[in-house]
């Protein structure tokens, strides 16, 4: 029996022709300063020779997955990749539909649910069920009857459908079932005091007004008038506002022409109007859709007046079973549905309970308990997917994996710690053993010192980031990596002690403070909150106890000039903030053409550099032919991508290298100039780290590198597209950027936690930014779980004691050492052992 797996020469991306053993049957955490190459050698080195292995034994044809440069990989078993990337982005996926649990709740409530008779108020008990055997737990939906008991009216019998927000038999009707109406800002989308020419829809871009002009005029002629693009849109008589705003097929513009039917083609002037696209775009894909203005800042959400949020109409609203209705059981924290279902077997009719049995003692509380133990207890069942973040995806995707009972497979996780708290890491090493006990190998990748006790076998990737890294520096207990001379894990842990000695004085702040009241949004209990000006703060807590709907949801409010967010009776002190920074860990872009020098505005200098130098003014190219974005210079072939995407019919697209500029973007003689020896094609290969020595003499250029290389972002590559960051990656991308606008005024910077995916000696390199940021008479606010940060802190307020129903309260306010003697506060318990 084979009881490692051996790899023998990896030297895919920076891996130097890595060759070791990884104990099979064990917990192995692989570690290493952010870029050193864990992701390399797990992700894409490991998995891809998994699945391709796989994919060959099956018999289908494997070439939709490249062998990863690699000499061989012995004793592989079939794996499971558990990644921190929020997939399904539909804002009717919630956790109740992601688990099944809803679903089952759905069946659960279509076969024992009681109703009031509409005719005399009676108790209509659950209709005879058609089908005995529950599957899938889907069922015929065909339309009978049952009758009341006492007065015979006869009532439609309930179906799995009556309970669903995705179909039109349960949705309420005035939201279809989203729980929100969407009402748009017109401020927000139209500026009454400029033309179209001169930004009167603030986000069309310069493109776009000129397209739309051209159209809109065209409109005009059809119809006979004059449509004037400089004419500020507060002097439009009716219609031309109902054309921009709505578009010539609109019944708002044509009630002007009645007889005329509108044009057919764009050059005749078919146009769809400002308002008329906005909407579509909204229902095609919720308020987070990309384009232009479509975002969340342009509409105004509201509970919907009829549901109140429930989702369901009136009817699927009134039906109980155990005493309370589907869409109250849906707003509870998990803990308490698992406490709900376990009392069904009392509450239930013998009849109802034969046929749920399966249900209810098996499929709905085996699924519970194991989201209470990856530490979710505080969810609830509607709450929406995408407002889940990269950690809390993984351990619901976790838990649904601990179910499935198989045995001998490679499980490779990233990061599962992200955005837990101390005390939650414990269950979650907890939930990692059983995993590893069913006969598993798990392999995390890792920066938490705690579950690097807690391994089996520890392997340090380093010493360096990007082409400094892709060596094994250490590998075996953490005392073997402290015995290690080049283990950078190593070093940080002999450092560990002697750190905590050195204690740095708390700041006292500016004498100013933002001070919250009232709050009460989501589960926050009435908490008035301060927060001290010209410190560095720390907001901290176990998941889900209201930490940052406290300071995204109502403090971030009040940078709109909001000082009465709803949730809240107020903020006040907002006078003493110049500039408000609101960095938090949503996806940076999903454009696969936006990278990290187009995001950070660094390519403009690269091109403007290039197109200045004296072979380019030879072969007269501008800075336009620098670009893979616009045709000139670029490869046509793959349109400056580098890759091209092949269709795979069933299986996922792959992409492929460009065969026509073997991947370098760019036609040959744009490659033909080059600067300090490097093609624009060769610097967006190159690191950020790496290409510090070649701008050295640019100074603007020099700054924005030194900058990313402070906030641990230099084993990024220029060209990496943004899609591939993971959030604490993007959320300091953002910070980066916002750094380099320097400004006089004093600062708010409110941040998310930005030690996300940091090795710990690179959190000591972003306190000591935060720390350079707060010395300057700025403010930094984070909520924070590492507790490095937190102790170096000035000043903490900890929300508690738990997550979801039972958080929301102040535990503690003060200086790290003034926490840590609470001793009703989980992170002060914590802090006591750091400190």
């Amino acid at each position: 029996m084979n009881d490692w797996i051996e790899i023998k020469d990896a030297y895919e991306n920076n891996l130097k022709h890595v060759s070791l053993r990884i104990p099979k049957y064990r917990l192995v955490v692989l570690t290493g300063p952010s870029g050193s190459g864990k992701s390399t050698l797990a992700m894409d080195t490991l998995q891809r020779e998994c699945q391709r292995q796989y994919m060959e034994s099956m018999g289908m044809v494997s070439d939709s997955i490249n062998k990863p440069k690699v000499g061989a990989i012995i004793g592989l078993s079939p794996s499971i990749s558990v990644g921190q990337h929020v997939t399904n982005r539909n804002p009717r996926s919630t956790v109740g539909t992601v688990t099944d649990i809803y679903t089952y709740l759905r069946a659960i409530f279509s076969r024992a649910g009681h109703r009031a008779c509409p005719s005399c108020g009676e108790s209509i008990p659950p209709g005879p069920a058609t089908t005995a055997h529950i599957g899938a737990v889907e069922e015929d939906d065909r339309q009978e009857w049952v009758n009341c008991p006492k007065c015979h009216t006869a009532v439609e019998r309930l179906t799995m459908s009556h309970f669903s927000f995705n179909q039109p038999q349960g949705a309420c009707a005035s939201c279809s079932g989203l729980g929100m109406v969407s009402t748009l800002r017109m401020e927000a989308v139209f500026d009454q005091e400029k033309s179209l020419r001169g930004g009167g829809v603030p986000s069309l871009f310069e493109m776009m007004i000129d397209y739309y002009t051209v159209i809109l005029k065209a409109a005009g002629e059809y119809y006979g008038f004059r449509f004037d693009p400089d004419l500020p849109l507060k002097d439009y008589n009716e219609v031309q506002r109902d054309l921009l705003y709505y578009g010539v097929e609109s019944e708002q513009f044509m009630r002007h022409y009645p007889d005329m039917k509108p044009p057919k083609k764009v050059n005749s002037g078919k146009f769809e109007g400002i308002l008329t696209g906005i909407w579509r775009r909204f229902k095609e894909k919720g308020p987070d859709a990309e384009g232009g203005m479509n975002t969340a800042s342009v509409f105004h959400q509201q509970l919907c007046p009829d549901c109140h949020g429930a989702k369901l109409n009136e009817l699927a609203r009134s039906v109980k079973v155990g005493g309370a209705a589907i869409h109250e059981i849906s707003d509870w924290p998990l803990g308490h549905v698992y406490d709900w279902v376990g009392r069904l077997h009392n509450e239930l009719s013998p009849d109802s309970l034969e046929m749920l049995e399966t249900i209810v003692s098996d499929e709905i509380p085996s699924r519970l308990k194991r989201i209470l133990d990856v530490g979710l207890g505080y969810l609830s069942l509607n709450r929406q997917s995408i407002t889940l973040s990269g950690g809390e995806a993984q351990r619901l995707r976790l838990a649904s994996l601990l179910g499935s009972g198989l045995t001998g497979v490679l499980y490779i996780l990233d990061e599962p710690t992200a955005g837990l708290h101390p005390r939650d890491t414990d269950g979650l090493i907890q939930v990692l053993k059983q995993l590893r006990d069913l006969g598993n190998t798990v392999l995390v990748i890792e920066h938490d010192v705690e579950m690097m006790r807690a391994a089996d076998h520890v392997i340090d990737m380093g010493p360096g980031a990007g082409s400094t890294g892709g060596r094994v520096v250490g590998e075996g207990s953490l005392d073997d990596l402290m015995a290690a001379e080049e283990s950078v894990t190593g070093a940080y842990l002999r450092d560990e002690a002697h750190y905590k000695l050195t204690r740095k004085s708390r700041r006292q702040g500016n004498g100013h403070k933002l001070t919250v009241r009232n709050a009460h949004a989501r589960n926050l209990k009435n908490v008035t909150v301060s927060f001290p000006l010209g410190c560095l703060v720390a907001v901290t807590g176990v998941s889900g106890s209201g930490k940052s709907t406290l300071l995204f949801d109502l403090l971030a409010e009040g940078a709109n000039n909001n000082l009465q967010p709803e949730g809240c009776g107020g903020i006040e002190g907002t006078e003493e903030v110049g500039n408000w920074i609101t960095v938090d860990q949503s996806p940076v872009g999903r454009m696969q053409r936006s990278n990290v020098a187009t995001y950070t505005d660094m390519f403009t200098a690269m091109r403007n550099l290039y197109a200045g130098l004296l072979e380019a003014k030879k072969l007269k190219l501008t800075s336009k032919h620098f670009s893979f974005n616009t045709p000139g210079g670029r490869c046509e072939n793959c349109q400056g991508l580098g890759v091209i995407t092949v269709d795979m019919h069933f299986l996922p697209d792959i992409e492929v290298r460009c065969p026509a500029c073997k991947g370098r973007r760019f036609q040959e003689e744009v490659l033909r100039v080059t600067y300090e020896g490097y093609s624009i094609s060769d610097l967006l290969d190159l690191t950020v780290q790496e290409s510090l020595a070649v701008f050295e003499g640019a100074a603007k250029m020099a700054d924005t590198i030194s900058l990313l290389c402070e906030v641990g972002l230099g084993y990024l590559h220029w060209g990496q597209s943004v899609r591939t960051l993971s959030g604490g990656e993007g959320q300091r991308l953002r910070l980066a950027k916002e750094l380099g606008k320097r400004t006089k005024k004093h600062t708010l910077y409110l941040l998310d936690e930005p030690t996300t995916g940091l090795h710990p000696a690179d959190v000591r390199q972003l306190t000591v930014l935060l720390d350079k940021l707060v010395d300057a008479g700025n403010t930094v606010i984070v909520v924070e779980h590492n507790m490095e940060l937190i102790r170096e802190s000035d000043w903490i307020v900890d929300i508690g004691p738990e997550g979801g129903e039972l958080g929301g309260t102040v535990m503690a306010e003060g200086t790290p050492e003034q926490v840590a003697q609470v001793r009703q506060s989980y992170t002060g318990r914590y802090l006591r052992e750091a400190l």
